[in-house]
């Protein structure tokens, strides 16, 4: 008896379908702007080529790539997608290829697979991640609680992200689930107004909301009321006065509007202005001003003086009504540190929570396209330099090498002279690994430190770098020592110098950068700045930063480091496959020479992160694991733990600088087991109530500290059986009792020091 099958037939795999609808370009003259649009089961890659080859066709790029599938489970075909092309206007020109853009094609893709017909160029159709999902579920649930005590009240929440979090276009998905029809977003950085209204009107989610702003034209008196509207401007437009201190007349509409949500968007709490005046302070007085203003907009300094002693009073102070007010910002260290919010109040997603989803989501879904692919992993590297170096540029009470002596100089343009020029042309050989005395020690050791331009692994991320300098003589005469005979290492670099008038003000000074970048694959440069470009402006192909300046706050430091850390990829690099990225920027680098002074910025900026962290290591140990820290001390480079960390940032510090540097965390505890210690030992409460203003502070104040906490606690440990009133009351008692224990350590840290 013959068999008519053998087992494998009988048990054959059963065939893989995928619908897939695909568009691709020829690029020549006969197909310029025409776009071939077919459906496919197999491998769109596979199955263009098949049909290419005959014809020996391969100038030909795979623009789109998407399911066929409806959001109910049924498919649509390539007809269906051409058919609604057509029904919009575009030409069909003959059989499947069509005189439309890929935008076009993702427009009608989003209404075929939700039914929906869309206004203008919505096409996007990705939904939240899982953290933005949780900020919208944690903001509209406080602000509901607020609600349910008092429907009059008004909420406030803060979202403390870092960029690229994508708080644009999360905000709005809080706005929709909230139901709210007047949004009303004010802004201390004009600039980026462009991200509010690509996101409104690209997202499917949001078709027939109305963006408006002063450059927008249109007359907000004439909107469609019965339909959602967002309004953007900045504070000194918007909240500014005319000279005899009237509301400016084409902004009387505004406070008529009785707003759902009212979002301030790059607050910095005040910061502001500490951080512009840091940032530029290298600049000339005048650009300095201009730029000041241009990043934080004209006339702000009333406005923030009012906003940082505001609190939760916003409703008194601003001339206008709203239900919410939605904080959001990168770095506010200032609001967490003075407790204007709670932990209820507040949403995080820092850099080490981005770093951490980018792993996980590479050991979870391995295969998958990451999301947080592109944003490349930071690294410190620091570098103690010669000693000969460090004798010409020491100050500070412990020694430090001076980056602003040591760069020190004079005069702009061609007459521009370092001060200690043969000293910076010892550090320019420094960095490069060709420093002599240096190199004898190397032969000796066996060893060869990574100097950043001599180590192969980090040459090619310093293909594109920015040298942060202190002023803009340091900036002229760097560019002028660069170009010089003798230093021929340097001349394969183009030198751009962002500083100073003639760089032109705000994005002026891109163009320049951009021009000399290029696509970036083939060029080098360096860009010379002292504070221009240091914030928002990204520049993909920027792969390192040299700090040659000192900086005194964490917020100013990282805000100039995280010019490096914007994503650079290249979606479909071979043009056959639209969801592929290739990640060209998968690290990048901060170097400093200032050893102790840049352990000392990282280890605020860790604790900044995490002010509900008692631990400083802890802190530290957190943001470390995703910022590695190496450390050349003269004569090897290691890696540095939190701990070595706070050891080399506080190496030689006073115990009264301690005490102010850590606001007493190391010092002066007043967790309630240290208090009680101090309640039951006499000696140390006749001490404690010596001290002036003390008694101000109430009776017994320790141990209703204590009492307090420990209710608190117990509360919050059965807070899903708290009734609405019994959370208020939660909610005050902790920020009462918090205020106090702030109180009683602001009181020990001054009897300390």
């Amino acid at each position: 008896m013959v068999m008519s099958k053998t087992i494998e037939e009988i048990l054959a795999p059963k065939p893989e379908a995928w619908p897939r609808i695909y568009a691709y370009s020829i690029d020549d003259k006969a197909h310029a702007g025409l776009l071939k649009v077919g459906q496919t089961t197999r491998n769109v890659k596979l199955r263009v080529a098949e049909q290419l080859k005959t014809a020996g066709i391969k100038n030909y790029t795979i623009a789109l790539d998407e399911s066929a599938e409806r959001n109910d489970g049924s498919l649509f075909s390539d007809f269906d997608v051409r058919a609604a092309l057509v029904r919009r206007g575009f030409e069909k020109i003959e059989l499947e290829w069509m005189r439309c853009a890929v935008a076009d094609v993702r427009i009608v893709l989003a209404e075929l697979r939700t039914g929906q017909r869309f206004s203008g160029t919505h096409h996007e159709t990705f939904g939240m991640r899982r953290e933005q999902a949780y900020a919208v579920d944690k903001t509209f649930d406080y602000y509901h609680s607020i609600w349910a005590e008092n429907r009059n009240a008004v909420p406030r929440f803060l979202w403390n992200a870092k960029m690229r979090f994508g708080k644009t276009f999360t905000a709005y998905q809080l706005a929709k689930k909230l139901g709210a029809r007047r949004v009303l977003v004010l802004t201390f950085k004009p600039a980026v107004e462009d991200a509010w209204q690509t996101d409104l009107e690209s997202h499917v989610d949001f078709d027939g909301w109305q963006y408006l702003s002063r450059s927008s034209g249109s007359d907000p008196t004439q909107i469609d009321r019965a339909q959602p509207v967002v309004y953007f401007g900045s504070f000194q437009d918007l909240l500014g006065h005319d000279a005899a201190g009237n509301i400016k007349p084409n902004n009387e509409w505004l406070h008529t509007v009785n707003w759902d949500l009212v979002v301030f968007d790059e607050y910095h709490f005040g910061a502001w202005r500490e951080t512009a005046k840091e940032l530029f302070e290298g600049e000339d007085e005048a650009v300095a001003k201009k730029e000041a203003k241009l990043e934080y907009a004209t006339g702000l300094e009333k406005v923030n003086e009012d906003l940082t002693v505001l609190s939760e009073k916003e409703a008194e102070f601003l001339p206008i009504t709203t239900r919410a007010f939605l904080y959001l910002s990168g770095t506010p260290f200032r609001a967490l540190a003075t407790g204007e919010f709670i932990e209820e109040q507040i949403f995080n997603w820092t850099y080490t929570d981005e770093q951490r989803a980018k792993e996980a989501f590479a050991r979870t879904t391995p295969g998958q396209r990451n999301p947080y692919g592109a944003l490349p992993q930071m690294r410190l590297l620091t570098y103690q330099m010669p000693d000969e170096l460090v004798a010409i540029a020491s100050a500070g009470e412990f020694d430090e090498f001076d980056l602003n002596e040591f760069f020190a100089a004079t005069g702009t343009g061609k007459g521009a002279q370092f001060k200690h020029k043969s000293d910076v042309q010892k550090w320019l050989d420094v960095i490069r690994g060709g420093y002599a005395p240096r190199a004898v020690e190397h032969l000796k050791t066996g060893t060869r430190p990574p100097f950043p331009y001599s180590d192969v692994r980090l040459l090619p991320y310093l293909q594109h770098a920015f040298w942060f300098l202190p002023n803009v003589a340091a900036c002229h005469a760097m560019a002028k020592l660069l170009a010089e005979k003798h230093n021929t290492f340097w001349h394969d670099y183009a030198v751009v110098v962002a500083a100073g008038s003639s760089a032109g003000i705000g994005l002026e000074a891109l163009l320049p950068v951009r021009k000399a970048i290029g696509s970036g694959f083939e060029t080098k440069t360096i860009t010379l700045s002292c504070g221009k470009l240091t914030t928002g402006v990204t520049v993909p192909q920027w792969s390192s930063i040299l700090m040659l300046r000192n900086l005194k706050s964490p917020e100013t430091y990282f805000q100039a480091a995280f010019r490096v850390q914007s994503p650079w990829s290249i979606k479909n690099p071979n043009g056959d496959n639209p969801n592929e990225e290739e990640i060209l920027k998968p690290v990048c680098f901060v170097f400093d020479f200032a050893p102790t002074r840049a352990l000392r910025q990282i280890s605020e900026y860790g604790i900044g992160l995490s002010p509900n962290e008692s631990n400083p290591e802890n802190a530290v140990k957190d943001l470390v694991s995703f910022l590695p820290v190496l450390a050349y001390d003269g004569a090897n480079m290691v890696q540095i733990d939190a701990g070595g960390i706070l050891d080399i940032a506080m190496a030689g510090t006073s115990a009264t600088l301690l005490a102010r540097k850590w606001e007493s965390a190391l010092l002066v505890n007043v967790d309630n087991d240290t208090l009680r210690r101090i309640m039951d030992n006499p000696e140390a409460m006749a001490a404690v109530e010596r001290i002036e203003g003390w008694r101000s502070l109430g009776d017994n104040i320790i141990e209703t500290i204590i009492n307090k906490s420990e209710m608190v606690k117990e509360l919050k440990n059965k807070a899903k059986d708290l009734s609405a009133r019994e959370k208020k009351q939660l909610t005050d008692e902790e920020r009462e009792y918090k205020c106090k224990r702030k109180m009683v350590q602001e009181k020990l840290i001054k009897f300390a020091t």
